[in-house]
């Protein structure tokens, strides 16, 4: 009874690490083919429990140190701005926030100098313009034409009441196949335990 017993703990054991991993792998998998990129996919993780002896109560846990992203993406949830008012995304002539990120309306006017001009459109997202040029990267400056040469209104930002993210992922359509394959396991490596 006790090499049995034996045989069990480490055919739990076993089964438990490999349906860890083995969905691990699914998560990585299904996120870099989504698009959402192998640095989000490397947050996903798992270990198995008892560490380093074999036991029958032997149990995986899989985890994102992202949960947020991925349970947006999971989810597909509708965002809306904090204040109620629009939410501001910006255009190519926009430009990159000086930290790095999406640029702010008002870190864009603190930054060009230009004032921004809001355009309400009733078919698509409303607009806010500002009068300048486009220079050679394709971002939004301040004219220095005197005759106001080249000037015209270009739009850096899109406004919208709410966005829905896509659901780009189904986790738990993974999480329930290495569920349902852990019995299989269990026995495929109790078999083996016996042979060898």
């Amino acid at each position: 009874m006790d090499a049995e017993v034996k045989a069990g703990e480490k055919a739990v054991t076993t089964a438990m690490r490999d349906a860890g991993t083995g969905l691990k792998s699914a998560w990585r998998a299904q996120i870099t083919d989504a698009g959402l990129g192998a640095r989000l996919a490397r947050t996903i993780r798992s270990d198995a429990w008892p560490k380093g002896r074999p036991s029958l109560n032997a149990a995986a846990l899989v985890w994102s140190k992202a949960p947020v992203i991925i349970g947006a993406h999971d989810t597909g949830p509708l965002i809306r701005s904090k204040n109620g008012f629009w939410l501001t995304i910006p255009t190519a002539a926009a430009g990159k926030s000086i930290r790095g990120g999406r640029i702010t309306p008002l870190e864009w006017e603190r930054r060009t100098g230009l004032r921004l001009r809001f355009v309400y459109r009733r078919t698509g997202p409303s607009l806010l313009v500002a009068e300048g040029r486009l220079n050679t990267k394709g971002r939004a400056v301040a004219s220095r034409s005197k005759t106001g040469r080249g000037l015209t209104t270009v739009p850096i930002f899109l406004l919208v009441p709410q966005v829905r993210l896509p659901k780009r992922l189904d986790l738990a359509r993974d999480a329930e196949r290495a569920r349902d394959a852990v019995p299989g396991l269990i026995v495929a490596n109790w078999v083996e335990g016996r042979r060898s």
